[in-house]
């Protein structure tokens, strides 16, 4: 396959179904984590849950850096855009995300605060040379995807002497938080979540390849596959996983070939060494305090770290009570089983940061399977089994 028409084929996508059908042991159920917001995005628009066997079941992980992001990190960047020789810069889908006291960076904005929506890290690079009585910080999140173009821009900043660019980071680490997760009490001790297997990142992993997830698969006897974004390449991942788990085999697959190398990208992954270290802890939505699973700027590049230059604080802050986010992004929950869910928590008035990003699972399912319950609700109300058949 060439284009991306072809991985979107309905008649292959069958096909891979009824292969999974056949090889999936009706007598077990099979329970798959996918971990990427891309792929939660790709299973509710395609309809993938629908073609699979009933046994066979997908679990909504933590992949959307905006949804993990946790309220404390908004209120600081907030309190930081407040100041009034600060400009702040980020990308557009953290503007609506609620943070404490009904409060958001759009909001902010509307405010005054000086709040721009920026496309790149470059972006950012170019306001800080043209304004150069203003203080512009970047405000920079996102898993290892995103690290790279934040620690080019630091590079990119200390060789023009921008003394006026900061950068305040807030990346994340993918495989922390895999291990996070199969370490966790819903996982180990409650039993709320199943995991038979994980369906691996793709872009994080064209970044960092597969040679990280060894451990996970190794320590936890959990296989992972590596898989692309389109609709076969989520199919063929599935299969992939069930035959492993059918043979015993808990091994790193990569399905997404075409892109992951074993190594990732080395360039990448030296410009991040570069710049950047662990932090002891980082706080997750919805998993908690996180050990060595944040980056912050090395001590050469301290001038250019926003929260030593202005003494930002991180102040932990309490998710809406009425909002099932964390339990989401953890997998104890489905999206429809927030009472805020479709009624007052919606795209247009979010709640939390599941609704807010296009990869969050509440907005996959507003967008796209909130139809499909209601057409499942239909069949159920309109089978031979149910008193209001006509016949």
């Amino acid at each position: 396959m060439k284009y991306a028409d072809e991985y979107r084929d309905g008649r292959l996508a069958r096909a891979v179904a009824g292969r999974i059908a056949e090889v999936a042991d009706p007598a077990a159920t099979y329970h798959f984590m996918e971990f990427c917001g891309g792929h939660t995005h790709a299973i509710s628009r395609y309809g993938i849950e629908d073609l699979l066997p009933p046994h066979v079941r997908l679990i909504h992980g933590p992949g959307c850096p905006v949804c993990v992001l946790p309220i404390g990190r908004i209120d600081a960047a907030i309190r930081l855009a407040q100041d009034p020789r600060v400009t702040l810069c980020t990308y557009a889908d953290l503007w609506r995300v609620p943070a404490s006291d009904n409060m958001s960076l759009l909001r902010a904005k509307a405010a005054g605060a000086d709040i721009r929506m920026v496309y790149s890290t470059l972006d950012a690079i170019r306001i800080a040379e043209q304004e150069p009585h203003r203080e512009v910080v970047f405000f920079a999140i996102g898993f290892e995807t995103t690290t790279p173009p934040s620690a080019h821009a630091i590079k990119l900043a200390a060789a023009k002497g921008l003394r006026n660019f900061t950068l305040f980071c807030n990346h994340v680490l993918t495989p922390s938080a895999i291990q996070n997760i199969l370490e966790s009490p819903d996982v180990r001790e409650l039993g709320r979540v199943r995991i038979d297997g994980f369906i691996g990142p793709a872009h994080v992993s064209t970044v960092i390849g597969t040679e990280p997830y060894v451990f996970f698969a190794e320590e936890f006897a959990k296989p992972v596959v590596i898989a692309g974004f389109e609709p076969l390449d989520v199919m063929q991942s599935i299969l992939m996983l069930v035959r492993q788990v059918n043979e015993g085999r808990h091994e790193v697959e990569n399905q997404y070939g075409r892109a992951v190398r074993q190594n990732g990208n080395e360039h990448a992954k030296d410009d991040v060494a570069d710049v950047f270290e662990l932090r002891k802890a980082f706080e997750w939505r919805g998993l908690g305090i996180v050990p060595y699973s944040g980056l912050r700027l090395k001590a050469a590049y301290r001038e250019f770290d926003a929260e030593r230059r202005f003494g930002i604080e991180y102040v932990p802050a309490s998710d809406n009570p009425a909002c099932e986010c964390g339990a989401i992004l953890r997998g104890v929950k489905k999206p429809a089983d927030c009472k805020l869910f479709g009624t007052v928590c919606t795209p247009e008035t979010p709640m939390g940061s599941c609704m807010v990003s296009a990869e969050g699972a509440c907005a996959a399912h507003w967008t796209y399977g909130r139809f499909r319950d209601r057409a499942r609700t239909h069949v159920l109300r309109r089978s031979p089994a149910s008193p209001g058949h006509d016949g």
